[in-house]
């Protein structure tokens, strides 16, 4: 007979995945609430949340999130510019725009293996990625869709492609 895992039964690595979320102008507080409780349960190693009047405890973002808010680091920043200049000296970081443009790849047929450390950029719900993020990027990365919509919820997509990269790249 199966029984189901409790938190405390649950084993967690110690060592975390050499990612770095970026979120760009995020602005849904179940969003952002999402996103930690998927860095969280990917053991990623940041968030960095860019755009204006972030507001991490607002009652939706903090029931969404299940207090890993508390265990995920995090930095804000006004804007993405800003966020990005802590990055532009490193050769080693591996940038990753997660939007549909016409030259993005499906982020199933990218090796992320040989990638020691990486920024995703997620974007806006609205809006998606700013132009010169997109600009910034090495690579832009798509999920293939088979329905209608062009899109899908930026924290159902952060979890798709934190799903993908994860396959292939070790902690």
């Amino acid at each position: 007979m199966s029984n189901q895992l409790i938190h405390n039964d649950h084993f967690s690595k110690s060592e975390k995945f050499p990612i770095i979320l970026l979120l760009d102008n995020v602005t849904s507080p179940a969003n952002i609430g999402s996103i930690f409780r998927l860095a969280d349960a990917f053991n990623i190693q940041k968030i960095i949340i860019c755009g204006k009047n972030i507001l991490l405890n607002s009652p939706r973002t903090l029931k969404t999130a299940r207090s890993t808010i508390e265990k995920v680091d995090f930095e804000i920043f006004e804007n993405a510019k800003e966020a990005i200049n802590t990055f532009s000296d490193s050769k080693e970081i591996a940038t990753f725009a997660l939007e549909i443009t016409n030259d993005s790849i499906a982020i199933e047929n990218v090796d992320f293996s040989k990638t020691k450390k990486m920024v995703l950029i997620v974007g806006n719900e609205n809006f998606g990625i700013d132009k010169d993020l997109l600009e910034w990027s090495d690579q832009k990365v798509h999920i293939n869709m088979f329905g209608i919509n062009s899109s899908m919820n930026v924290a159902q997509a952060t979890g798709i492609a934190l799903f993908e990269i994860t396959k292939s790249v070790s902690p």
